[in-house]
């Protein structure tokens, strides 16, 4: 292979140049510009500070070893991950994408490093002077105000702030160690200038001192950079991590072409002060030391308090070890050859959900990912053993350490490397301490950041050691972020303006000081209602340099992020302690003020208690209690003001004021009805063969119909739940089929004539179905019962099965009878062997996931909205609901229909049902054999239809492995395309208006699209409509009559619709409501399209020719006045009129 004729600059640990690196520490990680060219330099690494060559005899060696562990790597993959090499494949194509790479991007980010440095050395220095004439004198003369932190110093501040040429610049961060990730935009690039410890005194650890130092440090490099002559940068300041005791001055390109711009590297450059590591001693500044000793709000001098200043002390620590953990994370990545692309996986998994370094995003970014993983390859196991190995893959780093902090409470079981074990007063803090360095990697990390972390690690790791899928999308791909996805109940609470923060010795903010007391209040007041509390701080902002960071203009609002646990989350009674205990019983008492009760149960037992419901307030119990807290310990402004974001997903299909797990109620009439009816046909004498079952087989039975059935003497329900009777087996059951939808009619006959006679003034009717069919059910029986529950009942032979399949493989059979046979064949399998077992399933499931059935109901209500239920069955859509609920990851299953419904939308519009069918497992039992076999007949359904005319969709699941039951009658491509688009739009707005989201704008739909539209008669819908203004002033004098049994289940809307698909099907496709409500809109089929004229048009058309066309006189286009005049004239009274928009 021919050597490489272009140079690549790469950045490298070393001085900047030959002669600038004599002033500098031989130890120190310096930023190095090299040629890559490895047939001619030697190859350097970095061994305990000092630069090692290695030989081609030794470079020999190592790439053995590498291609050795890379061969050991692939097999840890294959055979520990997953069963397939897919996953391998796709985290090797990850990795390639997301490891940084050299070339001409970083090449004007490096000239403008090394311009810093220049400018940074050549900044003169400037005598000691007091706080407020340093203040002064840089915001005369060169207008810039010092980034003090709070509290800001004053002449009584004893500090002498001064200016020293740094000791040494050094690039730290992931940059240098390239393990920053490819794809990130405007990644920082972290630039450290070392203080020199002349700046500083003994005792400058304590009341901000360092931190008032360190502030007008960097205000002087402001100054300095600033003013250089020939660059142009812009400056401003900002705050590391978000931690107001350390600014940072951001550096980002001109963007005019100039010397200092660097907008092609896509990065900006922060540049921070940081001390050695023994410029203050390690012992007095430990986390359980006491540093502040002055209070802010004090007029005098204070003495010592008793609590601890840990997170003041962590962020003292945090400046000294800068350099020590660059050297302690390169020895790392020499060490373990995979170490680095385990930090890359890490940083890609933390940005998806995320996480980051800042306190905002959690405490826990790049940095802490890399140092945890580096501490478990130096130790942490059972007497003192490394954790990780160094001869793991990356993947099984990125996986041990993922369990690592799943499997470890940091809160209740600190851990502490090689140091003293501390005691500080936040006893909620997780503690993983350096004792090398005296830092608690995870001091920035709050209660709740810290339970979010291990609960995604955990959700990873149920998803990474999944058996049947890999889940590669979900861990690396899919972003997990977004509050409405991720959580159940959103709430914004606004943070009082009297709250203060006097109770706070550490260094903290109102903010941070009112989050950590609302947590505290949630989790204490919510207990097990919950299974997870986040809140979610506003984030800091960049200011220019002659200004004061302004954090009043932050939104003085925090957000309340809460997963339910929905066995609990809306339980109407609350336990507390025995009135026995009387220190525990005045603590809740206090807690809880009046709401607080004593109750005796029936147990005897007297225990203070809290009593909650639904009557008279239009929201949840759960709410309620979130209400109630905040008004209780932070005042009625508060309460008043909190906002629940997404309440409107539930009242959009609530009933009788039945909101979220509670709307299942409403099915429990029909349901107690169901019961009493299997009960009664049970107890029948009289019947010919004995009952062996009866299934349910309808929406309505499975809580899952976007109806409500609630009967009453008054008004019976509109349409009957159909219902599947199976008697057992006789040989006396006639050989011929015609002969058998007769007999199952005599049994209907003699069924309903028992029911009659059984309970009083019941009526039962017998119906007729597929009348054009003689193979096919031919009756069915109604029964409605005084209360308003009605049944359809049909009759389950098995026989039928065996004939039609008999009838299938009659090979003297004609074609028109083979396609009856099978169109037969399948809507016996469709209504009496699949429909009972979805109805079982589904029900089961209702009842293990509470919101389920409201979630159905919600997206049945989208589909229904948006024209598409007629194209998509009720099952399909089910199956769709349930894929979220019983597959849910990233997430785990919803536990609020606003999740529920937001996570199914999001599933609809990432699907390519093209490629990928809908595999559903109900109750987690199918195996690799079973998803495979489904692969292997969709695969198999794709090369036989590869255009996709006759099936769109495939939706198998444990009892329907076939797949195509439910989608074999649609949707079509024209509906399944408009399925997704309309799911990508409902994403697209969910992102774009984000907590402000309108859950009415999703569920309305855009008529523009459609060539015309159809308004029908409201006097005609099936529905409420109707039937509220037929109703008597009084209820009593209302009585169900023979009218009104004679429209059960009758929708002439529909019967209307289905009558323009049989006519006019070949030419238009129609959408509108399975429901028989709303409009029915059409698109004209490209078959009419202008086209030559031929004999035998489906359609009416009429000639039609453009002056100079040539042979425009043979062509022809549909007749679209008179297909719509037809269909007005067959609609007569059901239409109020036709719109026509193209």
């Amino acid at each position: 292979m021919a050597p490489h004729t272009l140079k690549k600059r790469k950045l490298a640990h070393g001085s900047f140049d030959d002669d600038s690196s004599k002033d500098l520490e031989p130890a120190d990680r310096r930023m190095v510009l090299a040629e890559d060219e490895e047939d001619i330099l030697p190859k350097t690494e970095f061994e305990h500070g000092r630069t090692k060559t290695l030989h081609a005899s030794e470079r020999q060696q190592s790439n053995l070893e590498k291609q050795r562990f890379r061969s050991l790597e692939s097999d840890a993959y294959a055979g520990a991950s997953c069963k397939s090499g897919i996953f391998k494949l796709q985290m090797d194509e990850l990795l390639a994408e997301a490891r940084p790479k050299s070339g001409k991007r970083m090449g004007p980010a490096e000239d403008a490093l090394r311009s810093l440095k220049s400018i940074i050395e050549n900044i003169p220095d400037h005598d000691e002077i007091t706080a407020v004439e340093a203040e002064e004198e840089l915001r005369r003369t060169f207008n810039v105000a010092i980034p003090f932190p709070e509290p800001r110093p004053t002449k009584d501040t004893n500090c002498k702030l001064g200016y020293l040429r740094p000791m040494g610049i050094n690039i730290v961060g992931s940059f240098p160690l390239k393990t920053h990730s490819e794809g990130e935009e405007a990644f920082p690039i972290d630039l450290a200038v070392t203080m020199p410890p002349a700046l500083f005194q003994d005792k400058d650890y304590l009341n901000y001192r360092y931190f008032y130092k360190r502030a007008y440090y960097l205000a002087c490099l402001g100054v300095g950079i600033g003013k250089a002559e020939g660059h142009d940068f812009s400056l401003s300041f900002d705050y590391r991590d978000a931690n107001l005791l350390q600014p940072v001055l951001v550096i980002e390109p001109s963007e005019d072409g100039g010397a200092s711009d660097f907008s092609q590297s896509r990065c900006s450059i922060r540049v921070f002060p940081v001390i050695s590591e023994n410029v203050f001693p390690r012992t007095k500044t430990l986390p359980g030391k006491i540093c502040i000793r002055k209070r802010s709000w004090d007029t005098e001098a204070a003495a010592p308090v008793s609590s601890s200043t840990p997170f003041y002390n962590s962020t003292l620590r945090a400046e000294s070890s800068t350099l020590s953990y660059l050297d302690f994370l390169h020895t790392a990545s020499t060490r373990c050859d995979s170490y680095k692309d385990a930090c890359i996986l890490g940083r890609v998994w933390l940005r998806q959900r995320d996480f980051g370094g800042s306190i905002p995003k959690g405490g826990f970014g790049h940095f802490e990912w890399a140092a945890v993983s580096a501490m478990l390859l130096r130790g942490g196991g059972p007497k003192g053993h490394p954790i990780l190995s160094t001869g793991y893959s990356s993947y099984q780093i990125f996986k041990a350490t993922l369990k690592f902090l799943a499997s470890n409470d940091l809160i209740t079981r600190p851990l502490y490397f090689s140091g003293e074990e501390f005691e500080a007063s936040n006893s909620d803090m997780p503690v993983f301490f350096d004792g090398s360095t005296g830092l608690n990697i995870l001091f920035k990390m709050t209660p709740w950041s810290y339970r979010l972390l291990c609960h995604e690690a955990c959700v990873s790791l149920k998803m990474l050691d999944d058996a049947v899928y890999d889940h590669f999308e979900s861990s690396f791909i899919l972003k997990t972020s977004q509050p409405l996805y991720r959580f159940d109940v959103v709430v914004r609470i606004p943070i009082p303006s009297s709250f203060s923060k006097l109770k706070s010795t550490d260094h903290t903010t109102t903010t941070m000081a009112f989050s950590r007391k609302c947590y505290q209040v949630l989790r204490e007041g919510l207990g097990d209602r919950v299974n997870l509390i986040h809140l979610s701080v506003p984030n800091t902002a960049k200011w220019t340099l002659d200004s004061t960071s302004d954090l009043a203009k932050s939104e003085p609002t925090i957000l309340a992020c809460l997963s339910l646990n929905p066995a609990t989350a809306d339980r109407a009674v609350d336990h507390g302690p025995p009135a026995e205990d009387k220190n525990a019983a005045a603590a809740f008492q206090k807690f809880w003020g009046v709401k607080a009760e004593l109750r005796r149960f029936k147990d005897s037992s007297i225990l203070e208690s809290l009593i909650w419901s639904e009557k008279d307030s239009q929201m949840t119990i759960f709410n309620q209690i979130i209400l109630y807290l905040l008004n209780r310990h932070f005042g009625e402004n508060v309460g008043n003001a909190a906002d629940f974001v997404g309440t409107g997903f539930d009242r959009m299909i609530s009933s009788q004021n039945q909101l979220g797990p509670k709307a299942s109620v409403s099915f429990q009439s029909l349901m107690t009805a169901f019961d009493s009816l299997e009960k009664q046909v049970r107890d029948m004498d009289g019947m010919p063969l004995r009952l062996r079952q009866i299934s349910a087989a309808d929406p309505m039975l499975r809580y899952s119909s976007s109806y409500l059935p609630i009967p009453s003497r008054f008004r019976g329900i509109e349409r009957p739940a159909n219902i599947v009777v199976q008697f057992e087996g006789s040989g006396r059951w006639p050989d011929d089929l015609a002969a058998i939808q007769k007999t199952k009619c005599a049994f209907l006959l003699k069924i309903g004539e028992l029911v009659e006679e059984s309970v009083q003034d019941t009526i039962t009717r017998i119906g007729l179905e597929n009348e054009d069919s003689h193979i096919s059910n031919a009756a069915f029986l109604d029964i409605i019962y005084p209360k308003g529950a009605a049944f359809r009942v049909r009759i389950h032979s098995e026989r039928e099965q065996v004939l039609l399949e008999r009838q299938i493989q009659d090979r003297n059979l004609s074609q028109h009878g083979s396609i009856e046979a099978a169109l037969a064949l399948s809507a016996y399998k469709q209504t009496f062997i699949l429909a009972p077992l979805h109805t079982q399933a589904v029900r089961t499931l209702c009842t293990r996931h509470a919101l389920l059935s409201t979630t159905i109901r919600l997206v049945k209500k989208w589909f229904d909205n948006h024209l598409l239920s007629a194209h998509v069955s009720e099952e399909l859509v089910e199956l769709i609901v349930i894929h979220s609920f019983v597959l849910p990851y990233p997430w785990e299953a919803p536990s609020s229909a606003m999740t529920g419904f937001l996570r199914t939308i999001l599933f609809i519009s990432r699907w390519d049902w093209r490629t990928d069918p809908l595999i559903v497992d109900f109750n987690g039992e199918m195996t690799d054999k079973d998803i495979n076999s489904i692969n292997t007949r969709f695969e198999a359904w794709r090369k036989i239809d590869s255009s996709l005319n006759r099936i769109v969709l495939f939706a198998a699941s444990n009892y329907n492995p076939e797949g195509t039951i439910w989608t074999e009658k649609g949707p079509s491509k024209v509906a399944a395309a408009r399925m997704t688009s309309l799911a990508r739009a409902a994403c697209a707005e969910v992102k774009k208006a984000g907590l402000q989201i309108d859950p009415q704008i999703l569920f309305t739909s855009s008529r523009a699209d459609y060539d015309f539209i159809i308004y029908p008669n409201t006097r005609f819908m099936n529905g409420r409509t109707r039937e509220k203004t037929n109703l008597p002033r009084f209820k009593n004098l209302h009585v169900q009559t023979a009218e009104c049994l004679e429209t059960l289940g009758y929708d002439p809307i529909l019967l209307f619709v289905e009558e323009l698909k049989r006519l006019y099907g070949s030419s238009i496709v129609f959408f509108h409501s399975a429901n028989g409500e709303g409009v029915i809109a059409g698109l004209w089929t490209p078959l009419t399209m202008r086209r030559s004229w031929k004999v035998n048009l489906a359609y009416s058309a009429l000639p039609v020719s453009k002056q100079g066309d040539l042979g425009g006189d043979g062509q022809i286009a549909v007749n679209k006045s008179a297909i719509l005049n037809d269909i007005g004239r067959l609609g007569n009274d059901l239409i109020a009129k036709i719109e026509i928009r193209r």
